[in-house]
Formats: C-alpha cells, sequence, structure tokens
C-alpha cells in the first residue's frame, strides 16, 4: 500500500451532511452516494477525505429485543454481516432547518437498524434492495435514489419505529398472549330459555346400583372359584404316601459294576426284532454299549464294518456271539423262585421253541430272497437279573441321539407274564422318541412320548387309550439332558419330563382295565371268530401293573410295528417282506443324519435312580446295591 493510500485509510471520516456541499460539490447524487457506501463496507475507503473534526462514531450491534410501533411504515432490513455503521446524510436538494447546524449522526442509518424480525423465507428476500448484502440499511419504504417522496419526510421516518413483519418461524416479534375467546358451539334445537333436566341428581336409578353390586360380585365369585381350582388342581396332584427305599442307584464308574457277571445291566443279544421287526442287532460288543466318564452309552454301529457291504446283502451267514434267546424265551432261566420278585421266571412254562431261536441267533444273505444281516448293530438292557419294583418311583437322566430311524426308549416288562403273553401282561413305556428332526412330520427329536401297553389278546392292544406326549417348543430333546421319571403306587400311574406339570401321562387306577377298554365280546381273527375274555379278572383294579417290573434301556433302529408310519419319507413300508432291504439300500438318505461323534449318535445316560416302596419290599436294596 502506498504512503498515500495508508493516509487516507487512517484519516478520521469527514461528515457527510450539512450544507449539501459534499453531495453538490462532486457531482454524485443521494442514490449513487449510497450505492458508493454500502460497497465500501467501512466508514472510510481510500478515496475518501479527511476531517478531523467529525464525531466518533459508535457501533450498534443488532438487537432482537426492540420494541416495535405497529403504526409506523415499514422498515428495513439489515445485512446479517456486521458492518461498521456510516453516518448519515441529507439526499441533495434538501433544506431542513437542522441540517445545517445540528448533525445527522444520531439519526443515521445505525439507529435505524433494529430488527423487527428475521425473515429467510423468498417473499422477504425479494423485498430488500440490490445492496442488501454489506450495504447501508435504507429507510421507510426502501427508498432508493429514484424515489419521487419528498426528502423531508424521509427524514421524517427516521424517528418512526419499523413496523412488524409477518411472522415466521424465525421470528423474534412478540406473540400474542390472549387468546381470542370463541362461542361455544350450541344444538340448534336448544333454545335460550330451555331448562336441561338432570333427574340423576334427584333420584338415583336402582337399576345402577344393583349393576355396581353385581359388577362387585362377579370380580369375587371369579376370584373365589379361581382359588377353588388351584386348591383342587393343588390336591388332585397325587403322590407317593409311603417312604422309599433304594432298590438302585448306579454311577456308572466301572464297566465291572455295569456289565460284570453280578452288574447292574443285562446284555440281551439277539437278531430276531423283538417282536417289533426291528433293523438292527443287539450285541454284547463294548462298541455298541461301554461306560465312559460316569456315563453309560449305547451306541449303533453298521454290520458292513465287520462283514463288508457285500456280505449284508448276499452269500454271508452271519451267527450272533452270546444270543440270549434261550434265558430270555428258553427252557433255561435265571434261576430263582417266582415268588422272588428280583429273580425272573420268565419261561419256565414256555418250550423251547427252535424256529424262534435259529431266526433270533443267525441270519442269512440272499439277494434272490431280498433277506439280508441285520445292517446296524446295537445294544438292550436290562435289569433282568439284578433288581425290579413293584409301585415306587424310577428316575433316569438321559439325552437322545440324533439320526433318522433311530428308536431311543427307557421301558419296563413284567418280570412274570401273570396274565398272559405281550400285552396281556403289560408294559410301561417311560419314555420312547424318534432320532428324526423336528422337520419329521410324526414327531421328531422335539418329541417324547410316555405310554401304557395292554390288552386282551396278544394282536389287541389298547395302548391309544393311554398314552400322550411332550414336546419342546425350542430345541429338542437331543440337545441335552433330560429327566423322565415313573411314579406308581396302586391308585395310580404319572409318567412326566423333568417336572410333574410336562407329564406324559398321568392315569388313575379308578377304573378296571377291562371296563377301561370297552373291548367288544366277540372279534374275528382271520376266518375265526374269538370270544374274548377278561385277563385281569383275578386282579386290582391296576392289572395288569399290580406285579413286578423291571427296567429296559435300548436303542432301536426303524421297525415294522408302525412306530414310524408309513409315508413318503420313509424309505420302506411296514407290510414289505423286503422293508429291512429297503432301508439298507436307501442307506444314503438316511446315514448322513447320524453324527460322527459318539455324544451325538449314542443315547447317553446317567445316575438313574430305582426306587422301591418301603412297605412291599426291601429286603433286596442290599442285592441290588
Amino acid at each position: 500500500m502506498s504512503p498515500q493510500g495508508r493516509k487516507h485509510k487512517l484519516a478520521p471520516p469527514r461528515p457527510r451532511y450539512g450544507g449539501g456541499s459534499d453531495a453538490s460539490t462532486s457531482g454524485v447524487s443521494d442514490g449513487e452516494q449510497d450505492s458508493h457506501t454500502s460497497a465500501s463496507h467501512s466508514r472510510t475507503t481510500s478515496n475518501a477525505v479527511s476531517y478531523p473534526e467529525s464525531p466518533p462514531v459508535t457501533p450498534r450491534s443488532v438487537g432482537f429485543s426492540t420494541p416495535t410501533n405497529p403504526f409506523s411504515p415499514p422498515a428495513s432490513v439489515t445485512s446479517f454481516n456486521s458492518v461498521d455503521p456510516t453516518p448519515g446524510s441529507t439526499p441533495s436538494g434538501s433544506h431542513h432547518p437542522q441540517s445545517s447546524t445540528h448533525s445527522a449522526y444520531p439519526f443515521d442509518a445505525t439507529s435505524r437498524s433494529h430488527v423487527a424480525s428475521v425473515s429467510t423465507s423468498a417473499a422477504d428476500l425479494t423485498r430488500l434492495p440490490s445492496s442488501y448484502f454489506g450495504s447501508r440499511p435504507a429507510t421507510g419504504d426502501y427508498v432508493t435514489a429514484t424515489s419521487t417522496r419528498p426528502s423531508s419526510a424521509r427524514l421524517r421516518e427516521a424517528f418512526t419505529s419499523p413496523p412488524m413483519r409477518p411472522l415466521t418461524i424465525y421470528s423474534s416479534a412478540a406473540r400474542l398472549t390472549n387468546r381470542v375467546q370463541k362461542e361455544r358451539p350450541k344444538s340448534t334445537m336448544l333454545l335460550e330459555q330451555t331448562q336441561l333436566e338432570k333427574p340423576w341428581t334427584k333420584q338415583r336409578d336402582p337399576y345402577s346400583r344393583i349393576a355396581y353390586y353385581l359388577t362387585y360380585a362377579m370380580i369375587l365369585l371369579g376370584i373365589a372359584a379361581g382359588a377353588v381350582r388351584c386348591f383342587f388342581g393343588w390336591h388332585d396332584v397325587r403322590l407317593l404316601e409311603n417312604n422309599l427305599c433304594m432298590v438302585l442307584d448306579e454311577e456308572f464308574d466301572s464297566p465291572d459294576s455295569v456289565f460284570g457277571e453280578h452288574g447292574t445291566f443285562f446284555r440281551e443279544v439277539e437278531m430276531g426284532g423283538f417282536g417289533n421287526g426291528e433293523f438292527e442287532m443287539t450285541t454284547e460288543s463294548q462298541n455298541n454299549s461301554f461306560v465312559l466318564n460316569g456315563h453309560l452309552y449305547i451306541a449303533p454301529t453298521l454290520t458292513a464294518e465287520s462283514i463288508g457291504f457285500d456280505a449284508i446283502e448276499d452269500g454271508h451267514v452271519y451267527n450272533i456271539t452270546g444270543c440270549t434267546y434261550n434265558i430270555t424265551k428258553g427252557l433255561v432261566t435265571t434261576g430263582g423262585s417266582p415268588n422272588n420278585a428280583n429273580q425272573s421266571s420268565f419261561g419256565m412254562d414256555h418250550t423251547f421253541d427252535i424256529n424262534g431261536y435259529t431266526r433270533a441267533c443267525s441270519g442269512i444273505s440272499n439277494r434272490t430272497l431280498g433277506s439280508i444281516i441285520n445292517p446296524v448293530q446295537s445294544a438292550r438292557l436290562t435289569t433282568r437279573r439284578s433288581a425290579s419294583i413293584k409301585y415306587g418311583r424310577v428316575e433316569v437322566r438321559a439325552k437322545i441321539p440324533t439320526g433318522d430311524w433311530l428308536w431311543p426308549a427307557i421301558w419296563m416288562l413284567p418280570v412274570d407274564n401273570k396274565y398272559g403273553p405281550w400285552p396281556m401282561s403289560g408294559e410301561i413305556d417311560i419314555m420312547e422318541a424318534r432320532g428324526n428332526g423336528p422337520a419329521y412330520p410324526k414327531q421328531g427329536s422335539n418329541y417324547v412320548r410316555g405310554s401304557l401297553n395292554w390288552g386282551p389278546t396278544s394282536w389287541i392292544n389298547a395302548v391309544s387309550k393311554t398314552f400322550s406326549w411332550w414336546t419342546l417348543r425350542r430345541g429338542t430333546y437331543a440337545d441335552g439332558f433330560h429327566t423322565y421319571a415313573l411314579e406308581w403306587d396302586e391308585s395310580f400311574m404319572r409318567i412326566y419330563v423333568d417336572t410333574r406339570l410336562h407329564h406324559l401321562l398321568d392315569l388313575r387306577f379308578n377304573v378296571p382295565f377291562w371296563e377301561r377298554g370297552d373291548f367288544p365280546p366277540v372279534v374275528q381273527n382271520g376266518s375265526e371268530a374269538v370270544i374274548l375274555t377278561n385277563p385281569w379278572v383275578n386282579g386290582t383294579t391296576a392289572a395288569p401293573f399290580d406285579q413286578p417290573f423291571y427296567l429296559i434301556l435300548s436303542l432301536a433302529v426303524g421297525g415294522t410295528n408302525g412306530w414310524f408310519p408309513d409315508g413318503k419319507e420313509k424309505p420302506w413300508l411296514d407290510g414289505s417282506t423286503t422293508a429291512m432291504a429297503d432301508f439298507w439300500r436307501s442307506r444314503n438318505k438316511w446315514l448322513p443324519t447320524w453324527p460322527l461323534t459318539a455324544d451325538d449318535r449314542s443315547f447317553v445316560m446317567y445316575v438313574p435312580h430305582y426306587s422301591l416302596l418301603r412297605r412291599f419290599s426291601c429286603i433286596f436294596t442290599s442285592d441290588s446295591q
């Protein structure tokens, strides 16, 4: 910057009012002077002339609390830029009496720049002068150099307050606090002199009092009914009244204590399907039943792993090692007296069946005949030799396996068939399940079932009258361990999972089973008519479930008895003579569903409790332990 420019910039401003000499001698009109001043954004410019006697300028900030006069003419809107105010000047040709003797400084543009409202609407921007950004605020009705109004009027407007601008959402103008009171609407059907009658203030409606008492009476009645229902619900939960003594409490800490000569469990070894047409053979191999880390495992394996895949379907004779058919259904018994509840006498009154023995202990594969060797090996464990109970409690903690067509079960059979062969002497199923996943339409691994099997003949089973199930809505019973329990005495039987609220079966022995079954007097067996008789006529009301029963833990595979109902998802038909072969040939579909790990593929149990009511017998406690 040149010295001359620096001198002009630091010099005090020279007033532009009074005498009109500045405007007249320079030849600049009032409008041009305003435009020139607003463009400079300063009280001095590089072309300004120094006037030492000019009064100092006091900056004034924009205020939003200045009261407004609604009767004054419109005011200007200041710029959003903070600009130093410039003293105002009288337009050229003005001869106000005070213009020559009094400074216009107190009434400059700054004193007129109090904002009534700040608006950013398009309507406000169109009303601003062309020099809005950075210019000195105008006065009055935005008077410009071309205005025809007299300068005296413009000067007088400087003394008035700007009017209120239209309210916007950014307006700082004071809002009205007094609301307009509107007349309340009235019905056109009412006259001014009409007197509204309110009879309820003089006399109460008797029906309202009745409704009042009736409402509270119904509430109290509902509470009382709920209390009564809860009481009888609690009272109807039958419990074992007598103390229990322990008959069996196995910890599964040693294979010898479980499977030894005097062990808890007896391995039944057969290939005959146990009357259900099952596809597995049960073995005494440690590959199929073993103890590990305090748990008992029953694991399925493929027979082809020991004899080869080709031998399963053709050209092979398989004799199972340690077949127990002669013990369970033959002439040889476990010894002891039939009066001894812990010793089995089953088979003593039966003639040895040589054909049954052959089918149960050996198999032949022949592709032409469609016969194959049992393709799966598993295990069936019983307490036939160690413990049995007549009334009491059984509790087993178990995790069922995962895999299509696996059939885990915890169940009981009578020690002696006192009322005749199955199901005349009864069967108690504490838990039965299927290894198929939850997507299986016939109740998969998220279901467990409890039931009683009984009937007057070997081909009539009334299980449909005494069975039920429980389901998990989240997860399956193969995801973890669950407690399966039986509570049983001469008056009731309850089967449940985890809690008595989740009972699979809750049955009162208040009606004899002959009446419960509602059997016809005559049934047709093929071409022969058979007259039905009551096999439990000499028993109690609980017969046939009034005799000693022993425990069975098994893992079956498939079968033709209907446990896996026929359907498009099932690879065999129950009535087919080649059902086992059809099952084996579809192994590419079901074998991938069997987990590789023993924990997931096996039926796993631990700490079963096997109790007996004290009043019946506790003398066998030491023998069973």
